[in-house]
């Protein structure tokens, strides 16, 4: 009897895992992205200038309320809406683990600066299309 009910409860939680991952994969259609997640859709590069490389990335989030489009760590990321309206990049920690941030004066956008020296500047546009430069 006993075996009995724990059969019967086993079978009832392989059911239910199994209706949530139908669920899930129903309501996450090809080409929908998870909520808090980014995606990149267009990288292009211009190395025609010397010594600098001009990357233009366009990316597509899905953000959860409070959320807006950023950079996190040199990818897309959701971040607060806060920091995007404040313009206070750096709290975004936009750069790699080795690299420092710091505002641009204007607050366009920032730099992150490599322990060799080497800056990257990313300015970010009206239309939230971010620009990074590394030179």
């Amino acid at each position: 009897m006993q075996l009995l009910r724990v059969a019967w409860a086993l079978t009832g939680a392989a059911i239910c895992c199994f209706l949530i991952l139908l669920i899930h994969s129903r309501l996450l259609k090809e080409g929908q992205l998870a909520a808090g997640t980014c995606e990149i859709v267009t990288l292009d590069r211009d190395s025609s200038q010397p010594r600098r490389t001009i990357a233009r990335q366009t990316a597509r989030c899905a953000c959860k309320k409070g959320q807006i489009a950023g950079t996190t760590r040199a990818r897309p990321a959701c971040v607060d809406a806060g920091i995007v309206r404040k313009k206070q990049w750096c709290e975004m920690v936009p750069c790699l683990e080795d690299e420092g941030c710091d505002l641009l004066v204007n607050k366009s956008g920032w730099t992150c600066t490599q322990p060799g020296g080497r800056v990257k500047t990313t300015t970010v546009s009206s239309g939230s299309l971010m620009l990074q430069k590394f030179g």
